[in-house]
């Protein structure tokens, strides 16, 4: 299958590549490459790469292909909030013309990266695709508002499909750190302290970017009729696990480091479990294999080999929103996130 990946220059992108090529797969990228300093591992993508802006794309891009798998967003809240009609305008308006370029392509299937944290605030039920959404974030809101413009342009030749991944975690060439499990690996192997910033209260459903790959590989074989305009959370049931508990298996995981709570610590909105039932049921070829515990490890591993420190993951080199604040006042992003 031709597959056109946006993102496909980060943090899963450059872990989902390799994996549709090992399936046969002919993929092309699409990315402006905002982190392409960013680099914790070398990044190596032999595919043919389209640098354009997602504001920019025209259906005559997408000419040709079977699929189109969106990742590109601004990845996490604070990026978010640095402004929220950007947020709109790259996370929201770019990925619903992006679905409109697919079909006015005839691109037959569109596979768009939601978020469980489209559920928000919603406590400690189990939510499934069924459940109120009350995404509390810029991020959440503009992935909710895709699901609900694109799935009309769904019809007996185009095909969007909406994952909606837990909270990723998991070694990449262009890793993050703001996600809740790197981060607390991260802190344990530089410090010695597993420094939580919220109260640890809050739920987080977790799964390995490796996984988050896999369900993106079923969708594309999946028949059509089961998928078609639906909406999957991706992970596993079993993998919500409170912040603190996270923290546990950190601190069980890094030898001689001590669970730490900032001095600002506080409950965070953003509290959600969600249940997996429905894509194990409607896409059994979506075999997740990563557990927190199996990820902790892999991640200290590879901390440990590079000799990380506080300064590296805490600084522009690594830290999405500082990086783009760098780019901005060098001048070599506009205000508008566009390169100068």
């Amino acid at each position: 299958m031709k597959v056109v990946v946006t993102g496909n220059r980060g943090y899963i992108g450059a872990v989902m590549v390799p994996m549709l090529q090992a399936a046969g797969h002919e993929v092309t990228g699409f990315d402006t490459d905002l982190y392409g300093e960013c680099n914790f591992l070398p990044f190596k993508q032999d595919i043919p790469q389209i640098k354009k802006d997602l504001r920019d794309v025209e259906p005559s891009d997408l000419k040709g292909f079977d699929a189109v798998i969106h990742l590109a967003a601004l990845s996490n809240d604070p990026l978010g909030n640095l402004n929220r009609q950007l947020t709109y305008d790259i996370n929201l308006h770019a990925s619903v013309r992006m679905a409109d370029a697919a079909k006015r392509a005839g691109v037959g299937r569109y596979i768009f990266s939601s978020s469980c944290s489209n559920y928000g605030a919603a406590g400690d039920g189990l939510m499934n695709e069924t459940s109120q959404l009350n995404p509390v974030t810029a991020y959440g809101e503009s992935k909710v508002a895709v699901e609900k413009e694109v799935a009309p342009l769904g019809d007996a030749n185009f095909c969007p499909i909406f994952l909606r991944s837990a909270t990723a975690y998991g070694a990449s060439p262009m890793l993050r750190f703001d996600l809740v499990l790197n981060n607390l690996v991260a802190w344990a192997v530089t410090s010695g302290k597993v420094h939580i910033k919220s109260d640890g209260t809050p739920w987080r459903p977790i799964v390995h970017i490796e996984d988050i790959s896999r369900a993106f590989l079923a969708m594309l074989k999946a028949p059509r009729d089961k998928v078609f305009n639906q909406a999957f959370n991706v992970g596993r049931t079993t993998e919500n696990y409170r912040v603190s508990e996270i923290a546990d298996i950190v601190k069980e995981t890094v030898p001689n480091c001590q669970i730490e709570y900032a001095t600002d610590a506080s409950p965070d909105t953003r509290n959600y479990r969600a249940d997996f039932t429905k894509i194990a049921t409607v896409v059994p070829e979506f075999q997740p294999v990563w557990t927190a515990r199996k990820g902790a490890q892999q991640m200290y591993e590879l901390f440990k080999e590079a000799k990380l420190t506080v300064d590296d993951f805490e600084g522009p080199r690594y830290k999405r929103i500082d990086h783009i604040k760098k780019l901005l006042s060098s001048g070599r992003l506009s205000s508008e996130l566009r390169w100068a």
